[in-house]
């Protein structure tokens, strides 16, 4: 089973509906719920997620969606290695970076799903876009 970090980008465009994102977002939640593969966010993400969806949503709608993400994924704990690490980092984006650090030291974690792939060059970990990591299919039954 892969163990993946699924990026803000993924998480905001399933909640958004963001077309033709969301498919795609949605395909990769929904393998989570399946216990076809394990996803990981952070803390840092779910604060950016609750902040980005109360702008259009009252604060129990809000709390209870992130409710419903919490029985499908897991939360990766960013602690002061992490954060050494990010602000050591050649990353360009400093929450990027911690996004990173935080799954590379998590070592079940082998891949990180973004849309933007080219914000994590500096990543050790494989780093692919929700269509490439569903087109390799490896979690299939």
């Amino acid at each position: 089973m892969d163990n993946i970090l699924i990026d803000t980008d993924i998480i905001l465009d399933f909640f958004f509906d963001r077309e033709p994102f969301s498919d795609n977002a949605a395909k990769i939640l929904s393998l989570c719920e399946e216990g076809k593969i394990k996803g990981y966010v952070t803390a840092i993400m779910l604060s950016n997620i609750y902040y980005l969806l109360r702008k259009n949503a009252k604060h129990e709608k809000v709390i209870e969606s992130l409710k419903l993400l919490m029985h499908i994924v897991d939360v990766i704990t960013t602690d002061k290695e992490a954060v050494l690490e990010a602000l050591n980092s050649e990353f360009k984006d400093f929450e990027d970076a911690l996004q990173n650090f935080s799954a590379q030291n998590r070592s079940e974690v082998t891949v990180i799903v973004t849309r933007n792939v080219k914000d994590y060059k500096k990543s050790n970990l494989s780093v692919m876009d929700p269509e490439t990591y569903l087109n390799l299919g490896h979690f299939s039954p």
